[in-house]
């Protein structure tokens, strides 16, 4: 029996990931990767990184195939585009850059440490309103136990 550990860890074999600070100077650069947010929704209402696609994990499959309701136009065809997947940790980006790769996209990474490592490293999320979240914001988002 495999452990959600042992799935992460078997993701990153195949997986290549890209670290916060390095996915802001790359975007900084002038790179428009298809950036894939893969929380809930509730998820990514509360804090979210600017020009995010949100598709969530559990209708991924979906959503990059026709003919389905959660079909989206602007993964459908994208198996030859860098698309870069974020969500909270890190983790669940492994798991989904993982089954797009096995579903034909030959450049998928994954966001490692997800968008708490992005916050940590001081870099900007938008709030609920869409607007620049402060420090306050993001600290009881990510870490709402002090």
């Amino acid at each position: 029996m495999k452990t959600f550990t042992n799935l992460i860890d078997k993701a990153r074999e195949t997986v290549e990931e890209i670290f916060p600070w390095d996915l802001n100077d790359y975007l900084k650069a002038g790179n428009t990767p298809v950036l894939l947010d893969i929380r809930e929704p509730y998820e990514t209402d509360a804090m979210k990184l600017k020009n995010t696609i949100n598709v969530p994990r559990g209708v991924l499959e979906q959503a990059v195939s026709e003919g389905f309701t959660e079909s989206h136009e602007g993964l459908i065809g994208a198996r030859q585009q860098e698309i870069i997947i974020v969500c909270r940790s890190g983790n669940r980006s492994l798991l989904a850059a993982e089954t797009l790769q096995q579903m034909g996209f030959v450049n998928v990474k994954s966001m490692k440490t997800g968008l708490r490592g992005w916050a940590d490293y001081g870099l900007p999320l938008l709030n609920l309103n869409d607007l620049e979240a402060s420090y306050e914001e993001t600290e009881k988002y990510f870490y709402p136990n002090g």
